[in-house]
């Protein structure tokens, strides 16, 4: 049954400081008697929709005023973000490093029973949010490992073009059809669970396989983030969230494909940015320096030096003269 319910009433909240049973033979929740914690509430129009062990909801915003997110409850959430730009924002999943992302359109967000998650945004445009609540007693087996399956990963901003299309098609019959689409609801809803315990199932085997170091669209990945960061703090973590591989796994797969640890590769990387600089007489050494994320020019030269064996300005004059030989400084 569809509901054109207020932001008030779309779908009982679930306390943020309920405990979480965890009983040896996982009964059934309903999974619409949970709801994500909107504030201010009256600034979103909520829709929903419940069928067994599954209730999804649109949220829309309705004014670009400054939004508030909470959840935690004994059932999965699944996000999907159709409309959200911030301008300013921190979204947290509990398992996983903070997020500032602030352009989040397409991207998907998981979060397992029983974890907590909160956001605040200050939106650019009107945001949209489709919200899926699943319950973990009604999710299938894994193939791979159907009698024990593994617990569900927390995800934070994902792509997964399979998920993204279900959940577009449930968006828009909760926004448009009436209550006769019942039965395309409730196999849209599986094919949703499914994709998850595909996911998560998938991510395992990554896990399984690293011995033989990254793949090669994980080395991909990693190296075109560390490329578009390279003056940021980058942390191990967010690293192996990017290629879906625990800290520990992804720092050993990294040693093997890259012959060093992410740190050393970042540096290198840096440094290698600051020698293309340095070659064009536009910046100053300081500004390099900050370019390419050191913060004093101290700490800039001391890791040139250490890197390539001369100082910033010993390898700048020796780029403009090819006859000069850089020397330490």
């Amino acid at each position: 049954m569809l509901v054109n319910s207020p932001a008030t009433t779309a779908l009982p909240y679930a306390p943020l400081d309920m405990k979480i049973p965890r009983p040896r033979h996982r009964p059934v929740v309903e999974a619409n008697k949970y709801a994500v914690e909107v504030y201010p509430p009256d600034v979103v129009q909520r829709r929903a929709v419940a069928w067994d062990g599954l209730a999804a909801e649109v949220v829309q915003a309705t004014r670009r005023e400054k939004l508030e997110f909470c959840f935690r409850a004994p059932i999965h959430l699944l996000t999907v973000c159709d409309q959200g730009i911030r301008s300013d924002g921190d979204t947290f999943v509990e398992g996983l490093p903070r997020s500032r992302l602030r352009d989040a359109r397409r991207k998907l967000t998981f979060v397992p029973a029983g974890h907590q998650y909160h956001e605040w945004q200050q939106p650019r445009v009107l945001t949209r949010i489709v919200y899926f609540y699943l319950d973990p007693a009604r999710m299938p087996a894994s193939p791979e490992a159907p009698a024990a399956p593994a617990p569900l990963a927390p995800r934070l901003f994902f792509d997964d073009t399979a998920l993204m299309d279900t959940a577009l098609k449930l968006m828009r019959l909760i926004e448009h059809s009436g209550g006769d689409c019942r039965a395309y609801f409730g196999a849209l809803g599986s094919v949703i669970a499914h994709e998850l315990v595909r996911l998560n199932a998938g991510a395992a085997a990554i896990d399984a396989r690293v011995r033989g170091g990254l793949a090669a669209w994980q080395q991909r990945v990693i190296v075109d983030y560390i490329e578009e960061h390279l003056a940021e703090q980058i942390s191990l973590a967010r690293l192996a969230q990017l290629v879906r591989l625990s800290p520990h796994y992804f720092c050993r797969a990294f040693r093997q494909s890259f012959g060093m640890p992410p740190h050393r590769y970042h540096n290198s990387r840096r440094i290698e940015r600051a020698k293309a600089l340095l070659a064009r007489p536009v910046s100053s050494v300081t500004t390099v320096g900050f370019t390419v994320g050191f913060g004093e020019t101290s700490s800039f030269s001391a890791a040139f030096r250490k890197t390539t064996g001369s100082t910033p300005t010993a390898y700048r004059r020796a780029a403009w003269d090819p006859q000069r030989v850089p020397v330490a400084a």
